[in-house]
């Protein structure tokens, strides 16, 4: 929906100091009711790949997907989307190093109760169905999820084999288990990671979703 990303840019835009004119006439027109706050690009290629798989439009159903450039903006984003600003229902995908940044950010903007965000001893979770954590992060979701041979095989069909052969010959990779070294690959040139979290994404069977993503599709 063209609309949207017109509205995605506009709240980027407004977030970045800009007016907040154009985001508020776009989420009365549209209209928007719900936005999910992300890290990055990869974050949204694969959230919006694993709704498509799911038959999903979530531009049409009224949820904007934004890339923040960063957990650290989200205090700035959930004032300007949440209850004192656009009051759209909010909600996150974040690394568990970054839980702390999304559950102050939401709780300052009145977007989730203080407190609420108490760490799982084992397991990833979400904040009164706002925030959903990954273990480490996104892709190590992913990569968990279809394993380390389905991974060398997406690689290999995306013509990715011998980049991933010279790197893991780096003495830096000698001794890490797979998942890791692909995990690390997948960071190592611009574009790979976005790219791969399409493509992993798309690859997922419908019982092999990771916890973090599909309770985060689920609550939309």
């Amino acid at each position: 929906m063209a609309d949207m990303g017109a509205f995605r840019e506009a709240v980027i835009a407004w977030a970045a100091g800009g007016p907040g004119d154009r985001a508020r006439e776009l989420a009365a027109r549209l209209p928007v009711r719900a936005a999910v706050l992300l890290e990055g690009p990869s974050d949204v290629a694969a959230v919006s790949a694993l709704a498509a798989s799911r038959g999903r439009n979530l531009a049409a159903e009224g949820v904007c997907v934004l890339s923040m450039g960063g957990a650290m903006s989200v205090g700035r984003f959930a004032r300007l989307l949440g209850p004192s600003g656009l009051g759209l229902r909010l909600t996150g995908l974040c690394d568990e190093a970054e839980r702390g940044y999304y559950a102050r950010g939401l709780e300052r903007a009145g977007a989730v109760q203080p407190n609420a965000a108490q760490p799982h001893a084992t397991q990833p979770h979400a904040t009164q169905q706002r925030i959903f954590v990954c273990a480490v992060d996104l892709e190590d979701e992913l990569i968990r999820a279809l394993g380390a041979t389905r991974v060398e095989e997406l690689v290999r069909a995306e013509g990715d084999l011998r980049a991933l052969q010279t790197f893991l010959r780096q003495p830096a990779q000698r001794g890490r288990a797979p998942q890791q070294q692909l995990r690390r690959f997948l960071g190592t040139k611009k574009g790979r990671k976005i790219h791969y979290g399409r493509v992993l994404a798309e690859a997922l069977d419908h019982d092999r979703i990771p916890t973090p993503l599909d309770g985060l599709l689920t609550s939309l």
